[in-house]
């Protein structure tokens, strides 16, 4: 083998020598990177795991924080509707009549006020225009002084929260009858028989 080869033959093994360098260096940084990789998504899937464990008992939590926040906010309705009760039984005649409206007032007063603390609000119906996404008409009446499709009676409240409808409002709807065109009848033949015998 020439001096020639030997160096050309050297030269290639060196630049091997590197190549397989590069080589090893990138499979470091490849298997330290896998490594990290690895870890995080243990990390991950623990974290994931701790979830699914802690989730349901918060969301728990939560429904039984709003329960108990809208039980508290009708109690002060139920005293009082059993003060106007025990005022109503003490009182005689017109004065417990009284006592008993004023009290049932107030509590029913109390109730939309702690219903609005929890974002909920009656729908206004009487007199407006029939809507079936907030109203359900039960019958419709005829009354001629007033506007078409509007809601003349409303039976049963409804209630929104926020832009849901928890229940639609029950309504009784103005429908004015249009008048019927009186039937035209058909002109009679000419040809046509009678029942009346020709004089003699």
């Amino acid at each position: 083998m020439s001096d020639k080869d030997t160096k050309k033959a050297s030269k290639e093994i060196k630049l091997l020598e590197k190549k397989v360098e590069e080589l090893e260096s990138q499979l470091k940084e490849l298997a330290a990177e896998k490594q990290t990789v690895f870890e995080q998504l243990q990390r991950v899937s623990a974290d994931y795991a701790n979830y699914q464990k802690r989730a349901p008992k918060q969301i728990a939590d939560s429904v039984a924080y709003e329960k108990k926040a809208i039980l508290r906010s009708l109690l002060p309705s139920v005293d009082n509707f059993e003060h106007a009760l025990s005022h109503a039984s003490a009182a005689t005649g017109e004065e417990a009549v009284d006592n008993l409206v004023k009290g049932i007032q107030l509590a029913f007063d109390h109730m939309l006020d702690a219903l609005k603390m929890h974002g909920v609000k009656r729908i206004e119906a009487m007199g407006q225009s029939f809507d079936p996404n907030l109203h359900e008409a039960m019958m419709r009446r005829s009354e001629p002084d007033k506007e078409d499709n509007t809601v003349l009676e409303v039976y049963q409240a409804g209630y929104m929260m926020g832009e849901q409808v928890l229940r639609p409002s029950k309504v009784i709807v103005n429908m004015i009858e249009q008048e019927q065109p009186a039937q035209q009848q058909a002109p009679k033949d000419v040809d046509e028989t009678t029942d009346t015998e020709p004089e003699v």
